[in-house]
């Protein structure tokens, strides 16, 4: 009997599974729904062109939710922060795009995203052209990995044209949402209406909060799936899922690239074209990493309301070590509460634990005041950016190590053109969990690094260098075999 159900339980799973994968990729679709009204988002399956009405009872209730997730659609699809211009015509949104050129008409993904910059800001707000994707995209995938799911979607992992891997979201018909909403009004299509528009959300905010650790949204489609029509998929850009204990594992400096990722976004949310934007669902969870930067990719649980108050008791923030009373400003809203929130967020789950630990000493009283300011929420963002990147400029330049003692303890011998392939001993953090590969600014730093470490007797700088541009080099135990390399040169200890 217990195997029967065990059975049973694991079916039911399997066909949740497929389900919601097959609403992802196989059944054939159109690349858009049917035209919405003008300055409307894309409607979900079997959605009105104008909001619903009530009409009493439980199915009341379930148009009501569905009219507030259309309404918060159209907020975020309208609002302009106050001050920015408005648009041109043809500076058009993602929804208002005449139907999207074939794969091979578009210029490649990469380099149109490269093109941007690492710090693009508002002048790479509004794609004017953005690089779509679309079903015919995604019928001709391969390698379609699940990688995970929510209260809401199913996240899917694919490769687009053999070359191209992406990311495909979708509404997941086993997920919490639906199963809730299906339990209370017996009604999968408006069920899914309501959890659809939650995608919808999101692919505004992607193509509005055009920013370097945002993720990028490459497209979407529209096709039938489980007896609903038109259900939606989004396609964007792939990033490898944040996990601290393999960060707490790495170079202090890739960690401070986590931290200087995030303030970067931070500080752009606080500043976005929509105003101040704060993460409500603000989680490690919720980012991932492309290529050594964080990236948001969960915004459908994003806001820009601000709290409203008629005293500084209505401005009260609550997390489970802290709370905080901000002050209520005249024009009736909490001053920087979304900022406030989204900081303080950023220190109890990135700061205090990838900030100061084995840093260099001589950045760590600036670290130190960093993480207790954001702690005790005494700056907001702009301060906390600025002094993230006075620590980036002071380790890229070398100026930390100005007020270090560097006299080496040792002699060494330059041999140039030469590398030691064996001798390796652990070190932490490393770039390497087979030797001690760590990156230094110049050879005074690398013979001061080799001095501290008793093992050491030898070290070979490498042609390859960090983020910051900084020099990888590989500390030996010994020197015994030492073999020709044009692109390395050798130190060898002479005398301890």
């Amino acid at each position: 009997m217990r195997r029967r159900k065990t059975a049973v339980a694991a079916g039911c799973c399997l066909a949740f599974l497929l389900g919601t994968l097959l609403n992802v990729l196989f059944i054939p679709g159109s690349e858009h729904p049917p035209p919405p009204r003008e300055g409307a988002p894309p409607s979900p399956p079997g959605a009105p062109l104008y909001p619903p009405e009530e009409d009493g009872g439980g199915r009341a209730a379930l148009e009501r939710q569905i009219r507030e997730r259309y309404e918060e659609v159209l907020r975020y699809r309208q609002h302009r922060a106050a001050g920015r211009r408005p648009l041109r015509p043809r500076e058009r949104r993602l929804m208002d795009l005449a139907p999207p050129r074939t794969s091979a008409e578009q210029p490649g993904l990469r380099g149109r995203a490269a093109a941007a910059g690492p710090r693009a800001g508002a002048s790479a707000e509004l794609s004017l052209e953005p690089p779509l994707l679309g079903c015919r995209d995604i019928r001709n995938v391969s390698g379609v990995q699940y990688l995970g799911s929510g209260y809401t979607k199913a996240v899917y992992k694919a490769v687009l044209n053999r070359t191209l891997a992406v990311a495909l979201k979708a509404v997941d018909f086993g997920g919490h949402d639906i199963a809730r909403c299906v339990r209370q009004f017996s009604t999968l299509g408006d069920c899914y209406r309501l959890a659809a528009y939650k995608i919808v959300k999101e692919m505004i905010l992607l193509q509005r909060l055009r920013h370097a650790n945002v993720l990028q949204l490459y497209g979407y489609c529209y096709q039938d799936s489980n007896d609903i029509p038109d259900t939606l998929t989004t396609i964007t850009e792939l990033g490898s899922p944040l996990e601290m204990i393999q960060l707490l594992q790495t170079s202090w400096e890739d960690r401070f690239r986590i931290c200087l990722s995030l303030v970067r976004l931070l500080h752009y949310l606080a500043h976005s074209p929509l105003g101040s934007v704060t993460l409500l669902d603000f989680r490690p969870r919720q980012f991932v990493i492309v290529d050594g930067e964080l990236k948001v990719t969960d915004l459908d649980d994003a806001s820009i309301e601000e709290s409203s108050c008629t005293s500084n008791s209505d401005c009260f923030m609550e997390f489970p070590a802290r709370n905080f009373t901000l002050p209520c400003s005249v024009e009736g809203r909490c001053q920087s509460m979304n900022e406030k929130r989204n900081l303080y967020n950023a220190y109890r789950f990135f700061f205090t634990y990838l900030l100061p630990h084995s840093a260099p000493s001589s950045l760590k009283p600036l670290l130190d005041k960093i993480v207790n300011a954001t702690g005790e929420l005494h700056w907001g963002i702009d301060e906390t950016a600025a002094q993230l990147e006075r620590v980036l400029d002071l380790y890229k330049s070398g100026e930390y190590l100005q007020n270090t003692t560097r006299t080496p303890k040792a002699e060494y011998r330059r041999v140039p053109e030469a590398f030691i392939p064996d001798e390796n001993y652990r070190c932490w953090p490393s770039y390497h969990h087979k030797g001690c590969l760590l990156s230094v600014f110049d050879v005074n730093e690398a013979i001061e690094i080799c001095d501290s470490y008793s093992q050491c007797k030898a070290f070979v700088l490498t042609n390859q260098t960090t983020w910051t541009g900084r020099q990888l080099v590989f500390f030996k135990m010994a020197s015994n075999h030492i073999m020709p390399d044009p692109d390395k040169i050798t130190y060898v200890k002479v005398t301890d």
